[in-house]
């Protein structure tokens, strides 16, 4: 599943072993074919992709539907790019059946899914030109990715590597800086619309920044289990099942009143002992948190962690006054941050604009 990106149109395989280990309790698959991810919160968060392989045939995880494009009739990057709208997402989503983290796209969605189905030549076309709005998606992250780089070396530069402390600060539990953790409910499918308030899935919880890449909004009742995960500014986001275990970000003054989805979780701190910026840094680095976070999860299909876990994490504690310095340091990287994201921005729903046209026969 991890070879599985939603990020790329494309899955390869990272590893080869024994035919002799892979004829029982895997999925078989033949170059070409196309991976549909069946369990949650995989699915919804578009690990779709056609399979590239160096030779004919492959094995994978179980959750996998496969998909093969009988030849001559149906281009295979065409069904994929069909596959990945949004719309089709949501609509397996709203499908799926099981209960809890067990939940998985049944097979008959797939099969009863219609599609349109043009000459395959212009099927070629049209895969090529979702192709090139794809590739600027991806140029767009990239330099996004590279400035969480950036802002890594600043915070290294600061307070040192965590792994070996050479600044010797001292180190707390999270939980002593907690006032409050929380993580999303389930069932909110239901309350699904296209407006409302913002809600936040796991796979828009970036490395320090929430995504607006195919927002999801809800309209819920006025309830208890409502206020409980409703986020408020300052709140730091973290996410604690599936593929996109340990994603994290400070949850920004616009995005205050969203609401959360099971799979993540809200960490609200206390001001007066950590400052959200220095943590949502902290808890992305490769040698501090992201360390102690694949330390402490648990399951192998889908890793998950538990509240306790959470607390447990150790947080070097630097003054405040060092912490705000940090903030103040970085804030120049996100406002070039902002505007890239802008451009990215610009660029999905330029990509998602050109899917709905193209599946409607306007391209």
């Amino acid at each position: 599943m991890a070879a599985v990106d939603s990020d790329s149109l494309i899955a390869r395989p990272t590893e080869q072993r024994p035919i002799e280990t892979l004829l029982s309790g895997f999925t078989y698959f033949s170059d070409g074919d196309v991976l549909v991810a069946k369990i949650t919160p995989c699915f919804e968060n578009g690990k779709i992709a056609e399979v590239q392989l160096s030779s004919e045939h492959g094995f994978g995880s179980t959750e996998f539907h496969v998909l093969r494009a009988k030849a001559g009739h149906l281009h295979p990057r065409y069904l994929t790019h069909f596959l990945r709208q949004p719309s089709v997402r949501h609509a397996g989503e709203r499908r799926m059946t099981g209960s809890a983290g067990q939940r998985r796209v049944p097979r008959d969605f797939l099969k009863e899914l219609a599609i349109p189905l043009p000459p395959l030549q212009e099927q070629r076309r049209i895969a090529a030109i979702l192709d090139k709005a794809d590739a600027l998606r991806q140029k767009r992250r990239a330099a996004l990715q590279k400035l969480d780089s950036l802002t890594q070396s600043l915070f290294l530069d600061m307070f040192g590597d965590p792994a070996t402390n050479p600044k010797r600060l001292s180190v707390r539990p999270l939980g002593d800086a907690l006032k409050f953790i929380t993580s999303g409910g389930r069932g909110w499918a239901e309350y699904y619309s296209t407006a409302g308030s913002r809600f936040i899935r796991s796979l828009d919880v970036r490395m320090n920044y929430v995504s607006d890449d195919d927002a999801a909004f809800v309209s819920p009742p006025d309830s208890a289990e409502a206020r409980r995960t409703r986020v408020q500014a300052d709140d730091v986001l973290l996410t604690i099942t599936g593929s996109r275990i340990g994603r994290v970000s400070k949850v920004t003054p616009a995005l205050e009143g969203s609401f959360i989805s099971q799979h993540v979780c809200i960490l609200r701190l206390d001001p007066t002992k950590l400052n959200p910026d220095f943590l949502s840094f902290f808890l992305s680095l490769e040698t501090g948190g992201q360390r102690q976070i694949a330390a402490s999860q648990y399951g192998q299909t889908k890793p998950g962690l538990n509240f306790d876990q959470i607390r447990r994490f150790r947080i070097p504690s630097p003054s405040l006054s060092l912490q705000r310095e940090f903030v103040s340091r970085i804030s120049a990287v996100d406002r070039l941050r902002f505007s890239l994201n802008t451009a990215s921005v610009e660029a999905e729903a330029l990509g998602v604009s050109a899917q709905h046209r193209a599946f409607r026969g306007e391209l």
